[in-house]
Formats: C-alpha cells, sequence, structure tokens
C-alpha cells in the first residue's frame, strides 16, 4: 500500500465517522471498499497496514446516527478485515466483531428496516467467511435463523443476497473427508467452484473440526428448504422461486454427502411443486433438475429419483411449458439418449401438427389434442412455435437414435411452415379443420417468419438437406418478391440465401428462371422506398460475390455472384447507383459491396477498364465531400482491400493497376489523415501500414505489429531477415514513402487529438525508425552507416500537424542547445538540420531529413504517455481519498457556492 493513501486513510476514517457527515456521492464508498479488497487479494493485512481502520470500525458500530450508507460500508469492510485468521482474532478480542454482526443492536436503533444496511451484514459475513473460525463465530452466534428470513426478503437484492451467503454456507461445511471420497479430481473441483462463483476470495479449504455442529446447520438449510419450496398461496411464488435458484446453485456444486442429503431432502417438494402446475416456475424447476442431472451423470450409478423427475417435468400436461422444459433440456451440453429423443418428440410435435408432414411416426392421442387447442390461441401458438424453431437445429445435431425424423423432412416442414406465413396452403398436407386453423394464426406473423429462418440457416449445414436447395432459393425468392415482407424479414431472406449458397457449392441444380427470378426481385430491392431493404440488397450482393461455388457439372468455380446474378455486369451498376444513395449507411454499404465484387479481378490481376477508373473517381469524391463517416470509412477499406489484395499477389501487378492504384492511395492517405472522423483515420493509418509492410517487410529492424512488445534482448527468427540491408534499396523505398504521402499521414496522426490516432501513428514511426535509423546504432554510427538515409526529406509545411511537428523539433532543438551551453554532454546531431530548420523556418515550407525527424521526436516517451489511460491520474486510491475528504469538506461548509466534483474512479 502506498504511504501517501496510508498518510490520507486515518483522516478519511474521521471524517466517515463523524457525526453527521453524509458524502454527497455513495460511490466513493464503493470505489473505497472495491480498493481495500484489491489490497487484500494481493496478500496484504488491512489492519496490519492502516491500525486506523480497526478504531474507525469500532467507533462508526457505536455511532447508530450516521448515515446508513456508511453504516452498510462498516459492516462490509468488517468482513474483508476479518478475512484472515489473525485480523478476526483481534476483531473478536476487541469486542468489536460480535457488536458489528449483532442483529439486536440494529433492530433496537431501528435501522434493520433499511435494506443497505442488511445487505451489508450478509455481505460483511459472507466476506469473512473464508477461515474455520469465522465458520464456527456464524454457528455459535445462530445466524443461521435470521439469515433464512432474509432469504425471502422483500428486497430482491437483499434475498439474493442471503441466497449466496446460505449457499456459501453449506459448501464451507464439506468435510475435507467427502470431498477426498467423492473422487473427484482437482481440476474438476476448480471448475465447479469457478461455476458458482461462491467466494469472492479464495482461501485455503476449510477443514471442520467439529461435524456435529455444522451437520446441523446442513440439517436446518435443508429443513427450511423443504418447507418453503411449495408455496402456500399465489403471492408466495416469488419466495420459491428464490429457493430454486439456491437450490440450482447447490446440486451444481456439492459434493457426496451434501449432494445426496440436499436431494433427499427436497425431492418430495420438487415433486409436488411439480404437480401443482406453475407455469412462472418452469423453467426455475428444470435449473433444478438439470443441475442434478448433470451432477448425476458423474455418478456410476444413475440416481433414479433425477431421472424421474426429468421424467416428470417432460410429460407436463401443459403444452406450452412442456416445450419450455423440452427446450432447456436440449440447450444443456449432457444428454442420456432417452431424455434427448424424447425432447425432440416434443419440439416436433408443433411442426408436425401445424405442417402435417407426419415428422412424428407415432403420437399419444391425449398430448397431441391438448396440443392443438393450445395453438388454436394466437398468441400461444405464436410463442409455442418461435420456441420450437429456435431449438430445431439443435435437434439435427443429437445423435441419430434420437432423431424422430431425418434433418430434410425437418428442412421441408421449415419451408412449409414459411409457405403459410405467407399465406399459401398448397403445401400443407393436414386436412383437418382444426389445425388449418391453427395455421391461419400464423399468417403474416413476421416473429415466426423471422425464427422459421434463422433455423433455415442453421439447418443448412445438416446431412443431406443439399437436395432442397432448389426448393429454398424459389422460396426465399418468393420471400423477396413479396411486397408486405417486413424489412428484417428480407435481411434474414438474404442471410438465408448466401448461406445456402456457400454449403450448397454445387449450383448445378438452379436453373435459369432462377436466376431471371433473383436478377428481377435484386433489381426491384435495389430501388425500395425503405433504406433498410436497399442496405440489405446491396450487402447481399456483396457477400454473394465471396462465396466460391460449382456453376456446371464440369465443376467450373466462380463466385456465386458470377454463377446466379451474372458477375460485375450485374451487380455494379446496381451498386454504382447506390453510391448516390440518399441514406449514408447504403452508400457504406455499396461501396463494401464494390471491394467485395473488384476483389477477384484485382486478385486475378485482370486489366483495369474504363469502368475501374470511374468508380475510382467516385469513391475519392466521396472521401472529399460526403458529410457522414460512415461512407468515408467505407471508402478507406475499399483501398485497404484493393492494396491488400496487390500484396498478397504472388505476381507482380499489372502496371495499368499500379498506375491507377498508387495515385489513388496517396490521394486516399491525404485526405484520410484530414478527415474529421478518427475511425476513417485510423483506417487512413491501416492503409500506411500495408504500404510500410510492402516496402521494408524483410529488412533488418521491421517488425510488423507494436515494436514495443518485443524485447531488447530476444532471439529474432531468421525468417524476419529474409532480406538484406541494402542501403540503396531502403533509401528507394522511402523516397516512394514519402512521395506517396505515408511519411506525413504518419506526422499527422502523431499529433492528433484522437488518441487511438496518435497511439497507432506513434507506434508506426517507432517500425519505420527501426528500419531506417534504428537508435542502437547511436547518433555517430547511424550517421555513418546511413549517409544515403539521411538524406531522403520531407517538407513540412507551415500550419496544421506540421506547425507541430516544427515546433516540437525546434523545443527539441533549443533543449539541446541549452544543454551544451551549461557543459553537458548531449550531442547536438541528434537534433540535426530538423531541429534547426524548424527554429528558422519562417514562412517557408522547409524540407527536413525524415531519419533526423525520426531521431529527434521522443517517440518512445510519447509512446509512454499515450499508452496511460486518459484518467491514470485522477484513477488511482489516492485521488479517491483526496476527493472524499473534500466533498466531506463542501459538505461541512454549506455556505460554499463552488461545487465539487468528484472524480470518476
Amino acid at each position: 500500500m502506498d504511504r501517501e493513501c496510508v498518510s490520507l486513510l486515518p483522516r478519511v476514517c474521521e471524517v466517515l465517522a463523524a457525526s453527521g457527515s453524509s458524502l454527497p456521492d455513495d460511490t466513493s464508498l464503493e470505489k473505497l471498499l472495491d480498493w481495500f479488497t484489491e489490497v487484500t487479494k494481493a496478500g496484504t493485512s488491512l489492519l496490519e497496514s492502516c491500525p486506523c481502520l480497526l478504531e474507525f470500525i469500532s467507533s462508526v458500530v457505536h455511532n447508530t446516527t450516521l448515515d446508513p450508507s456508511i453504516l452498510s460500508f462498516t459492516l462490509r469492510l468488517s468482513g474483508l478485515v476479518a478475512v484472515t485468521e489473525d485480523a478476526f482474532t483481534v476483531l473478536q478480542q476487541s469486542s468489536v466483531l460480535d457488536l458489528v454482526f449483532n442483529l439486536q443492536h440494529w433492530q433496537e436503533a431501528g435501522l434493520w428496516e433499511d435494506p443497505c444496511i442488511r445487505i451489508g451484514w450478509i455481505q460483511g459475513l459472507r466476506t469473512m467467511m473464508q477461515h474455520p473460525k469465522a465458520l464456527g463465530f456464524f454457528v455459535q452466534a445462530d445466524f443461521l435463523k435470521p439469515l433464512l428470513q432474509l432469504q425471502t426478503d422483500k428486497s430482491l437484492f437483499v434475498a439474493s443476497a442471503a441466497n449466496q451467503m446460505l449457499a456459501h454456507v453449506l459448501l464451507s461445511c464439506q468435510s475435507v473427508s467427502s470431498v477426498e471420497s467423492n473422487g473427484v479430481d482437482e481440476e474438476g473441483e476448480d471448475v465447479g467452484r469457478s461455476s458458482g462463483s461462491i467466494a469472492d476470495l479464495e482461501y485455503p479449504a476449510i477443514t471442520v473440526e467439529t461435524n456435529q455442529d455444522y451437520a446441523a446447520v446442513v440439517t436446518a438449510i435443508s429443513e427450511c428448504l423443504k418447507k418453503s419450496l411449495v408455496p402456500r398461496k399465489n403471492s408466495q411464488l416469488h419466495q420459491s422461486l428464490q429457493i430454486l435458484k439456491l437450490l440450482a446453485l447447490l446440486l451444481a456444486q456439492t459434493r457426496a454427502p451434501l449432494w445426496e442429503k440436499l436431494l433427499q431432502m427436497v425431492a418430495d417438494s420438487v415433486y409436488e411443486l411439480l404437480a401443482a402446475g406453475y407455469s412462472q416456475l418452469v423453467l426455475p424447476l428444470m435449473d433444478v433438475i438439470l443441475a442434478a442431472h448433470s451432477c448425476d451423470a458423474n455418478r456410476r450409478v444413475t440416481d433414479q429419483r433425477v431421472s424421474r423427475l426429468l421424467s416428470f417435468m417432460l410429460n407436463i400436461r401443459k403444452p406450452a411449458d412442456l416445450i419450455q422444459a423440452a427446450a432447456a433440456f436440449l440447450r444443456r451440453g449432457r444428454h442420456d439418449l432417452v431424455h434427448t429423443a424424447q425432447s425432440a418428440r416434443v419440439l416436433l410435435l408443433p411442426l408436425d401438427i401445424i405442417t402435417g408432414l407426419n415428422l412424428l411416426t407415432t403420437t399419444a392421442d391425449e398430448q397431441q389434442f391438448s396440443m392443438v387447442e393450445q395453438l388454436k390461441n394466437k398468441t400461444s401458438c405464436i410463442s409455442m412455435i418461435c420456441v420450437c424453431l429456435t431449438n430445431t437445429p439443435q435437434i439435427t445435431l443429437t445423435a441419430a437414435d434420437c432423431l424422430p425424423c431425418p434433418p430434410v423432412l425437418i428442412v421441408t416442414a421449415v419451408l412449409s411452415l414459411l409457405r403459410l406465413c405467407s399465406g399459401d396452403f398448397s403445401s400443407s398436407s393436414s386436412s383437418s379443420s382444426s389445425c388449418r386453423d391453427v395455421s391461419r394464426n400464423i399468417i403474416g406473423s413476421s416473429k415466426v417468419q423471422k425464427c422459421a429462418l434463422e433455423a433455415l440457416i442453421a439447418l443448412s449445414g445438416s446431412p443431406g438437406v443439399e437436395v432442397k436447395l432448389p426448393e429454398v432459393v424459389t422460396l426465399l425468392v418468393q420471400y423477396l418478391d413479396n411486397p408486405h415482407s417486413d424489412p428484417t424479414v428480407l435481411h434474414k431472406s438474404y442471410q438465408a440465401l448466401v448461406r445456402w449458397m456457400s454449403v450448397c457449392s454445387d449450383l448445378s441444380s438452379i436453373t435459369d428462371q432462377h436466376r431471371q427470378d433473383l436478377l428481377q426481385v435484386a433489381t426491384k430491392r435495389s430501388c425500395d422506398i425503405r433504406w433498410e431493404v436497399r442496405d440489405s440488397t446491396v450487402e447481399f450482393l456483396g457477400r454473394l460475390a465471396g462465396v466460391s461455388v460449382v456453376q456446371t457439372t464440369a465443376e467450373e468455380v466462380s463466385d456465386a455472384s458470377v454463377a446466379l446474378l451474372g458477375g460485375c455486369c450485374f451487380t455494379t451498376p446496381l451498386l454504382r447507383a447506390a453510391l448516390q444513395d440518399p441514406e449514408s449507411y447504403v452508400r457504406a454499404s455499396a461501396i463494401s459491396a464494390l471491394a467485395q465484387t473488384l476483389a477477384a479481378s484485382w486478385q486475378q490481376g485482370a486489366a483495369l477498364t474504363q469502368e475501374h477508373t470511374e468508380i475510382v473517381n467516385q469513391l475519392l469524391e466521396v472521401l472529399s465531400r460526403d458529410t457522414e463517416g460512415f461512407a468515408r470509412r467505407a471508402v478507406v477499406r475499399y483501398f485497404i482491400a484493393w492494396l491488400s489484395s496487390r500484396s498478397s499477389h504472388s505476381s507482380p501487378p499489372p502496371l495499368a493497376s499500379s498506375s491507377l492504384l498508387m495515385p489513388s492511395v496517396r490521394s486516399v492517405l491525404s485526405r484520410g489523415s484530414a478527415d474529421l472522423d478518427w475511425e476513417v483515420k485510423v483506417h487512413t493509418l491501416e492503409l500506411a501500414e500495408l504500404l510500410l509492410h510492402e516496402a521494408f517487410s524483410g529488412q533488418r529492424g521491421y517488425m510488423k505489429g507494436n515494436p514495443t512488445q518485443t524485447h531488447p534482448y530476444a532471439v529474432i527468427p531468421d525468417t524476419l531477415h529474409t532480406r538484406t540491408h541494402n542501403e540503396e534499396d531502403v533509401v528507394g523505398e522511402l523516397n516512394s514513402l514519402v512521395q506517396w504521402g505515408v511519411v506525413s499521414a504518419l506526422l499527422s496522426g502523431l499529433v492528433d487529438c484522437d488518441r487511438p490516432v496518435a497511439l497507432r501513428a506513434c507506434r508506426l514511426l517507432m517500425t519505420l525508425r527501426e528500419v531506417v535509423c534504428p537508435l542502437s546504432l547511436g547518433a555517430l554510427d547511424a550517421t555513418a552507416a546511413m549517409a544515403m538515409v539521411a538524406k531522403v526529406t520531407c517538407e513540412l509545411p507551415g500550419c496544421g500537424w506540421a506547425r507541430e511537428i516544427r515546433k516540437m523539433l525546434a523545443t527539441k532543438a533549443k533543449d539541446a542547445e541549452r544543454g551544451c551551453s551549461v557543459g553537458e554532454v548531449v550531442d547536438c546531431d541528434d537534433c540535426g538540420e530538423a531541429g534547426q530548420e524548424a527554429a528558422s523556418g519562417g514562412g517557408q515550407t522547409p524540407c527536413v531529413s525524415v531519419c533526423e525527424v525520426l531521431r529527434s521526436l521522443d517517440l518512445d516517451e510519447r509512446l509512454d504517455v499515450l499508452t496511460r489511460s486518459s484518467d491514470h491520474v485522477h484513477n488511482s486510491p489516492f485521488s479517491l481519498l483526496q476527493d472524499i475528504l473534500t466533498a466531506s469538506s463542501a459538505h461541512s461548509q454549506p455556505d460554499t457556492q463552488q461545487e465539487v466534483i468528484v472524480d470518476c474512479y
């Protein structure tokens, strides 16, 4: 703990313990407690490092007139201080501990009714109970009874905290012998503990010395859970809900024999609660049963009680509850074949009834009748169908023995359901009037349509479903052409189409009629009056271009855009038209789609056409004049994609491609680095980084990424030195970078007001410095070894970012001269002509050496500043303590007009 903090802490304690002293910002106490918790986790004893805390706790606990927030803070602090056995003993011997957690003391003061006092009492006890002495204190003080009462407290926060505390007590009472006899390895034990987050602090396992007292605690808690589980009236359902949450937590983490005892005590009550048929408790009940089932799966002999409970749950008479239970079971990882098959049948039954496709060979008449009756209610029907569709893909992932029908039949049912949603009853095989009544409930339901389309997307990877591709495409085109389709439904339809194209790569089954229909609907939707639809359409065109498919029986590989829409001749005009869209999201999506569409021609090194030139001019116009940042960001990413494809291509790019790309990149760097949007500037630096990598990859000193992450004595792999360090090559590449505007973009970013921009620019400049003028050589050695490199210059204009760079260089030059004048050993060549030019540049545009600029900017020091968080000064315990003192001072002087603002710690 810092000495400055220790010196301030006594004054803070005096302020908090003063009668009537209330802080205007109660969160300061939470932050102070967080700091104490961090100190304790680091292994420091609070009582040893801060002796004033004992006096503080003692004075506060005797002064019940203090603000309840300070009293609650003191309760939690007491538990934190007593987290070690030595500190616990000190508190107990001073009689502080008994008074702090004495309920009668708080009740007589009239403070127990305040929820923050109750929750402070619970959390203080829970934090403290990390060793046997604290557990013994809990048992001897008979805190179990009030804790059980708080478990059903009217405050949800208090009830939840009491739940966690009860679980902590039970798990603490587990004997070490029971842990060893359970046969669970250490890795499994650790996993079990971490999942429930029982304790905020981790300490060695508690060794139980007197099992009799602790067994009484376990029995009392179990008996209370058993009696309180079944509500006597509906108003007590919240109590049952809290107990079920506690049971789920306990059954997931307890071990033998406590696990068996808990299950034995509550099994009958759980049966009774199941029979009562409370729909609100279906999912909490499933959590309890599945927690027991998950633990039971590790046992050699299956517990029949767990199996019976699960079977009972999967045979509930209420159809809506039954579907919720089956879905909850399938969402869990470990399944047994019997209940998995049963859950799958339950979830497929509504689809079987509505579509009439006989997904299930046999179904109990009573179950089917009750399901039909429930589905006749429109609200229940939509809700149940959506649950079934959401979990249908999970069914196809189960073992083949559990599937009541093949996946292709499930896809057929989903397609039939989608037709019914659009009012097409021709595909329904159901002839009964009741089933048709049910089908009418889902007509026009966008909620069901979205769930069905999501299920169709997930089912695309199931085995044997490729044969349904023509039917899927036909249906999706119909949805896209439907004027009543919701924009979100259209978006899901586009996603489904792309997904099926990517999975079913053989498009030989797609007919010309399919292609013609898709062309028409894409053209139509690109001009839709709803911008969301236009955005989804151009996004679809781009994604389709990124999907590789087999177009003919001759196994000709192309992208899906070529196979379905004819390629660039169709998509490019649509996307160019979308560049003029009034909505910025659409313009940005169109630019991204253009990059995806043209990516294949870039990678193949195809000759550029007049259309490519026009597109580039359009994009540069967007970067210069578009008022929204979305489109401008997309433009820079477009050129990043183009340059990346050129860099990844093995053969040299065509001359025409380079003649168009590189001048365009220079314009992008110039305009992007001057943009007002910080994300545009960051993307511009990404483009500059690509050029750096292309120029110096393999050169000595060049490492892509963050240069500060490499230790100076680290062994550098030989693969990083694939090229010989030729000074002429470095000079040529550096000159090119200057001409393209890379160096100017990096220097501009270095002094940018947005921290992410400046941070990235600083790291890239350090990377460049390590290649052209590494600091490791020293000033004189670098000058001798890099004489030619030092002659490469760049311009520093007299305004904007360049003015800031010139000021920095001038300051460096003056500091060097001042150091020389007082006799210090300073190498004035470090500043060189760059500093001298900057100091006397006047209104001209000086040309300075790139190498000298890189060596004179103190990039390492600047990186250190930039990597700190923006609140590194205020975000500290010392600042927090100062804030508490200042805020309290302002509170004690109400005549003061100045507002005190507490730092956001």
